[in-house]
């Protein structure tokens, strides 16, 4: 009877955690970040986002996306280097020189990437401000066995985020490259999804989180030029 029980308990739990992980993904956005973690641009400005939008989002009610035709893209900042060992800088570094790539790659579709200030261009800078790696053999338990299950369910209720997953924080702002004036800025957090296929793999979440942030940005800006056929991550 006992065997029943725990059989009963253990698709109890897995059907739950299916249904929460729905089509698993690398990562998913969190329910909330801390506003006063923006060091790109002050906090006072930035409004919460909605419907897919970053956690907290600003853009200059009197900005013409229009007139861009070239963007120029800072390297992306560690804001942490301070506080990290060696290792930990390495990885974060590595996580900055990722989302360069992933921002060119995406925006270069829609822009002439420039390295210098000039008329027509916006100046994009990416800061991450805070990650952490997955835990490669707490997140196989508690994506595959019952008392982890269990766990990762109570957790993910409770703060958003699933047991032993990796998880990142990172703020954008566009400014006139020419001018200086700010015309948008993101603050968001991602999370770790539980995808099975990759539960080994320490920097996945985040790395998942940089990529969809670059596809976001130029979904964005496709919005805010007016234009057409803008795709969505």
């Amino acid at each position: 009877m006992k065997m029943v029980r725990k059989a009963c308990m253990f698709v109890m739990l897995a059907a739950a955690a299916m249904q929460m992980w729905g089509c698993a993904t690398g990562s998913v956005q969190a329910r909330n970040v801390d506003v006063k973690n923006s060091p790109l641009v002050n906090p006072d400005i930035l409004t919460e986002g909605k419907d897919g939008q970053a956690l907290y989002r600003y853009v200059n009610p009197a900005a013409d996306f229009k007139k861009y035709d070239k963007l120029m893209i800072d390297p992306v900042l560690v804001m942490k280097d301070g506080e990290l060992d060696k290792d930990d800088l390495a990885n974060y570094q590595t996580l900055a020189n990722n989302a360069f790539v992933y921002l060119n790659k995406e925006l270069s579709q829609d822009y002439r990437i420039v390295t210098a200030a000039e008329p027509g261009a916006l100046r994009l800078q990416a800061a991450i401000i805070d990650a952490d790696s997955a835990k490669p053999v707490r997140n196989t338990l508690s994506t595959l066995m019952p008392i982890g299950i269990g766990i990762s369910l109570i957790k993910y209720g409770a703060t958003g985020k699933q047991s032993g997953v990796g998880e990142i924080t990172a703020e954008m702002k566009l400014t006139d490259a020419t001018t200086g004036e700010l015309e948008a800025a993101a603050l968001d957090r991602r999370v770790g999804g539980k995808e099975l296929t990759k539960l080994w793999s320490k920097w996945d979440n985040a790395n998942d989180a940089l990529e969809y942030w670059a596809k976001r940005a130029r979904f964005a800006l496709c919005q805010a030029r007016g234009g057409s056929g803008c795709v969505a991550p």
